[in-house]
């Protein structure tokens, strides 16, 4: 098989939740384990740093990567979803995985991936283990796909462990409740390992200092750090959330021995894109009419893009919306303002949710616009639409954002 032969053997042959959702989801480490054991347990052959949370673990992670990288460490990258390519989940110092590793990856294993039954996900972690170990990182950076406590990812024993925040995402696997969740996510604290919690919440506080204690795990809220915020090439207000997580955890880090000087710090802030090829996180893509990009699509992510929005200044507003068939519209389109013009689109995957569905839940709500066959095509009558004083907001999924930048 060549490259493509073999993603698209990876993307239909087993369970992927980024196409599939719920159905995709393992509630279960068996697979990773024994898929780790016959890969000669990769995950023990480089030091890592594992990152979770509802939102901001994209952001915290590739921030991470770029300052370890300016401190002339070599970093693997471990993150999804992919955007475009499937090779942008596993990079290293910015490069993603070659095509032949890939090619090889599923060759040499692929009668124990079929035996095994094992998920996209589960053979796409022990893909990225493997190649960070055979090719001698400093350190890789783990981003959690979903949850943490089962999470695929879960069976590294990082340097340390982060949690951005928690939210109200995929409910129907992680609970109903944010201490419910809070205790997923809790899931990959580890026993002396010390923790950075991103954003402090009387909900969710005592689950995460009952689970450090119990692992006898340093606790730190990132939140409650004095310190001045230093400038990133990621743009939107909401950053600052992630980027005071980024130096409580260079702060623990450097007091656990790594070299990273105040230069490194601020390079790596302000080179994230150009050192780790982040896309998708308030990204401009055109001007006169202004084009603006984000991944968020949850409630917590989309309340901050939403305030970020109110603070441009623009004539009038065009938003092209998209949504996957398993996301509750109920607590985000409150956050959505009425009298912005809305291109509704499916996203061009298996799980996006119907146009005209979409656009029978706004009109409902008094959010008014038209339906589209593609997001391609509805970012066009935008821009057709839009003058040159007014601005374009691409979003509401991973998968829409994807298909335009």
């Amino acid at each position: 098989m060549n490259y493509q032969d073999t993603v698209n053997w990876m993307f239909q042959q087993l369970p992927m939740y980024q196409n599939k959702g719920n159905s995709a989801f393992k509630k279960d480490l068996t697979n990773t384990i024994n898929l780790a054991k016959h890969l000669n347990h990769p995950e023990d052959r480089f030091r890592s740093i594992h990152v979770g949370g509802t939102n901001g673990k994209g952001s915290t992670t590739h921030m991470l990567a770029s300052i370890l990288q300016e401190a002339g460490y070599k970093v693997g990258l471990y993150t999804s979803p992919h955007l475009k390519d499937f090779r942008e989940r596993i990079r290293i110092n910015g490069k993603v995985i070659t095509e032949q590793s890939v090619i090889g990856f599923i060759k040499r294993n692929k009668a124990f991936l079929e035996a095994n039954q094992l998920s996209f996900f589960e053979m796409t972690v022990g893909m990225a283990f493997e190649y960070f170990a055979d090719q001698e990182v400093d350190i890789a950076i783990i981003e959690v796909g979903l949850g943490g406590r089962l999470d695929s990812t879960n069976i590294i024993t990082p340097e340390l462990s982060v949690i951005t925040n928690i939210g109200y995402d995929h409910t129907q696997m992680l609970g109903n409740t944010l201490k419910e969740i809070a205790g997923e996510k809790a899931g990959i604290i580890k026993q002396n390992i010390p923790v950075v919690i991103g954003e402090t919440h009387s909900e969710t506080e005592t689950v995460f200092i009952t689970k450090s204690e119990e692992k006898h795990s340093k606790i730190y809220f990132a939140d409650q750090l004095i310190v001045t915020i230093l400038e990133s090439d990621l743009k939107g207000a909401y950053q600052i959330h992630n980027i005071k997580t980024v130096l409580q955890s260079v702060k623990v880090l450097k007091d656990m021995g790594f070299n990273i000087s105040k230069k490194d710090l601020e390079k790596g802030l302000l080179n994230v894109t150009a050192n780790t090829g982040l896309q998708g996180r308030w990204q401009i893509l055109g001007t006169e009419p202004k084009i603006i990009c984000d991944t968020a699509h949850n409630k917590e992510g989309l309340t901050s893009v939403m305030k970020q929005l109110e603070a441009e200044s623009f004539n009038h507003l065009h938003i092209v919306f998209g949504v996957v068939n398993d996301k509750d519209l109920g607590p985000i389109i409150p956050l959505l303002p009425k009298q912005a013009t809305y291109y509704f689109c499916k996203p061009n995957v298996q799980r996006g949710l119907d146009a005209k569905v979409l656009k029978k839940n706004f009109e409902d709500n008094g959010l008014k616009g038209e339906v589209y066959n593609s997001v391609e095509f509805a970012l066009s009558v935008a821009k057709s639409n839009a003058k040159v004083t007014d601005l374009i907001y691409v979003g509401g999924s991973t998968f829409v954002v994807a298909e335009i930048i």
